[in-house]
């Protein structure tokens, strides 16, 4: 079943790319540096290959802050999923040029950061606005450090992780 999902997801992936004029191949594995930072994630990864694309194509399917990659990525997660059960839907992940990797080192930063403050402060922390897939990384980020909880508050598009020390009630992980 895994290895329909990926050829499914590459083909329709190719074909976008190929309606926007950019002939380049799709790769169904995830990256090795990926396997370990976002391990807790299923679904599956598919790398549109940049080797051959021009630094404007590169830019163009990336998008500003990764935009173009998030609407892709949604793109092919609403279209291969509609009309199928919860159980029989297939998560997707769209890389390029090492964009989800290096966005990972970022928000591990960011997160270090965060719970550093509200170690030193005692006060809550609250990020800056990121979307809800980089939400969720940074509750998984900050999910085994036992003295902090994390939650999302606010509504989209001002929705904000907020860090905060933990109380031993649950935290609600809304992402």
């Amino acid at each position: 079943m895994s290895e329909s999902n990926v050829q499914q997801g590459q083909e329709w992936l190719s074909n976008l790319l190929g309606h926007l004029g950019i002939e380049t191949s799709v790769g169904g594995d995830k990256p090795e540096i990926a396997q370990t930072k976002f391990k807790d994630f299923g679904g599956f990864w598919l790398t549109i290959d940049d080797s051959g694309l021009s630094p404007e194509q590169v830019d163009l399917l990336i998008g500003s802050n990764g935009r173009m990659l998030d609407a892709i990525q949604y793109l092919i997660n609403s279209t291969l999923n509609v009309g199928k059960d919860k159980e029989a839907r297939t998560a997707y992940t769209i890389e390029m040029a090492d964009f989800r990797v290096n966005r990972y080192d970022e928000l591990a930063v960011l997160a270090d950061q965060a719970a550093q403050s509200v170690r030193e402060t005692g006060q809550e922390y609250v990020m800056p606005p990121i979307n809800s897939a980089e939400r969720r990384l940074v509750h998984t980020i900050l999910f085994d450090e036992s003295d902090l909880e994390t939650f999302s508050r606010g509504q989209e598009p001002d929705r904000r992780l907020v860090v905060t020390l933990a109380t031993g009630d649950e935290a609600s992980e809304d992402e």
